[in-house]
């Protein structure tokens, strides 16, 4: 089915979501829609889902009109989404997922479970999903959800697929699995819609791609463009994607474990272990990556460590010194610096000015205050310093932090955080949200921090900034640390450690997967296969 999209425009008051775009899918292609965050992408295939109503603009499908009034409209129309957060019921199997909202029925109107497995069955077989129709999707990796969620779409004869960054929550292996069953789609004659931003993915996958910046359509190009052209789109000017990052330093005390974490353990509400025993120790100048798929400790590891959350058991030692017991006060005025994961419920307050959210952790000492007594001028000329210096786009310090983009709420976290002296860096998810030109500068001011001698945490589930940063990696899987490994680990290895695979065993799988594939190529080659 040909999908086409012609001066789609949709407005959320005065912020253009979506300008006037034009898209053409055509049959049996995948289509990557590829931008930063809150470009547009998103907004504009909800759009063609129903789930929003456009401004301006139609779409059409066989080059017929069309106008959907909800998602269940744009679904009876062969259109089918998988939505980056999935939309199943934990503690429904996966027949019953199917089922949920198109009830097959029966006699005397009764649910038809067994046409929903059989439907489960019959499409897992088609394409190699191996999904059981009768596992409970809580118990089910987060891979196997997702191809659930793409179950449910063809199960309604969907002809366009729409995949929303369907790689957020996957582990290398997951990606190249989802990436087979991509191009099996496709052969089938699927139309896919996939929207990322993520340059080598969209290089692997894509027959073309149309690239988004700030609501509008900035060009299109095909898979064969290098991953500097596609970053230069995105952002709009010339963007250096690898971060020059030399030996670790020579500074005095270089190699000493100056932040370490022993035997953490960690209990949710509910009573559930979230940080299993973890061990964990940086060095000064070195920069330790924790790696893992969302949702296996990470949060609550760095969220202990800054002491919003109390352990069970466990040290956290900062230059010989015991931290926990202390308020997260005493840990800032100790010398640990702190990026959070989510800066808009725990980085910045919305309602204060650019200039104050840049004090928050030093408001009531000199020179910002005597006494009981702010210092605006110390505050503005604090707050001038450092739009300067780590190059924050706005209209004035004195304007409300919620009127920055997302990228700049983001650094004046990081720049708050470094411009004092910093005894430890700990910082999650650093550049989530963030265009790819603010990460180059933010992966810039993290390596300079590791340079200065500062033992860096970095807790990322982007393996490219993994790679790009770290000096060693710890991976988490349900709590517990799989392995410390070295930076230049093969990525399959780290895959499989991500997935809970122990190292040793993950070395061993990843050489057995690089033979197998070696010995494919060769019969290709010999029989002259494409």
């Amino acid at each position: 089915m040909k999908l086409e999209l012609r001066g789609i425009t949709k407005t959320f008051g005065s912020l253009v979501a979506n300008d006037h775009i034009d898209l053409v899918v055509h049959p049996g292609e995948i289509h990557a829609l590829l931008g930063e965050n809150g470009a547009g992408k998103s907004t504009l295939m909800n759009v063609l889902y129903g789930l929003y109503q456009p401004d301006d603009g139609e779409i059409l499908l066989d080059d017929e009109p069309v106008a959907f009034q909800g998602p269940g409209d744009a679904v009876a129309a062969g259109i089918g989404m998988v939505h980056q957060h999935f939309m199943l019921v934990p503690v429904f199997t996966v027949a019953e997922s199917l089922a949920l909202g198109y009830e097959p029925t029966g006699r005397a109107g009764m649910l038809d479970l067994e046409e929903a497995r059989r439907r489960v069955t019959e499409i897992s077989d088609r394409f190699g999903f191996d999904i059981d129709p009768d596992a409970v999707v809580e118990d089910l990796p987060v891979g196997a959800q997702q191809r659930v969620e793409i179950i449910k779409a063809l199960s309604r004869e969907a002809r366009v697929l729409i995949l929303d960054e369907p790689t957020a929550v996957l582990t290398p292996q997951e990606t190249d699995e989802l990436i087979q069953i991509m191009r099996e789609l496709k052969s089938a004659g699927t139309s896919i819609v996939f929207i990322t931003h993520k340059l080598r993915e969209v290089r692997a996958i894509a027959d073309r791609v149309t690239v988004i910046r700030r609501g509008a359509v900035v060009g299109e190009a095909g898979p064969e463009t290098s991953e500097g052209e596609f970053a230069s789109l995105m952002v709009g000017r010339e963007v250096q994607l690898s971060v020059d990052k030399g030996a670790l330093t020579d500074t005095t005390d270089a190699g000493a474990d100056a932040f370490v974490v022993t035997d953490l353990t960690v209990l949710d509400p509910a009573g559930t272990v979230v940080v299993d025993h973890v061990d964990l120790s940086v060095r000064r100048g070195e920069i330790m990556a924790v790696a893992g798929v969302q949702g296996n400790g990470q949060t609550e590891l760095t969220e202990t460590i800054l002491g919003l959350t109390e352990p069970v058991t466990g040290s956290i030692r900062l230059d010989g010194q015991e931290l926990i017991g202390r308020t997260v006060k005493q840990r800032l005025r100790a010398g640990l610096g702190f990026v959070p994961e989510d800066r808009s419920t725990d980085g910045v307050i919305s309602s204060f000015s650019v200039a104050e959210n840049l004090v928050l952790d030093q408001y009531d000492r000199p020179p910002f205050a005597s006494g009981v007594a702010m210092s605006p001028a110390a505050v503005r000329r604090n707050a001038d310093e450092l739009v300067a210096e780590f190059d924050i786009r706005l209209g004035s310090p004195a304007d409300p932090i919620s009127t920055l983009s997302g990228g700049n709420q983001q650094k004046v976290v990081i720049a708050r955080e470094m411009s004092r002296p910093l005894r430890a860096l700990v910082a999650s998810q650093p550049t989530r949200g963030v265009d790819v030109g603010s990460i180059e500068f933010m992966h810039k001011r993290l390596v300079a921090e590791r340079d200065n001698g500062t033992p860096v945490l970095i807790v990322s589930t982007e393996l490219d900034e993994v790679y790009a940063l770290a000096d060693r990696v710890a991976v988490m899987y349900r709590g517990r640390v799989v392995g410390v490994v070295p930076a230049d680990t093969d990525r399959d290895v780290l895959g499989l450690m991500m997935a809970g695979v122990p190292l040793d065993e993950a070395r061993t799988q990843a050489a057995t997967h690089r033979t197998t594939l070696g010995e494919a190529d060769a019969v290709a080659d010999h029989h002259d296969i494409p």
